[in-house]
């Protein structure tokens, strides 16, 4: 779909502006600082396309809406 497309192209700008694209030493500094980025992405960065949330709050707070029985 190219709606999935895009918020991962959205993800990965982030994540490049964020840590930048420098070149790493070792494997494990590039993993250590990613999964750094993900952790503060996922549960503190706010987004507004979730009503200023963090993704973690909106997936908590996520209700799906029931269909009334007839």
């Amino acid at each position: 779909s190219c709606y999935d497309n895009a918020a991962a192209e959205a993800f990965f700008a982030s994540l490049k502006t964020e840590i930048g694209t420098r070149i790493f030493t070792t494997r494990a500094e590039a993993r250590r600082t990613v999964f750094a980025y993900l952790n503060y992405y996922n549960h503190n960065r706010l987004h507004s396309t979730l009503n200023r949330q963090t993704p973690y709050e909106a997936r908590v707070c996520y209700r799906p809406a029931t269909a009334l029985a007839a």
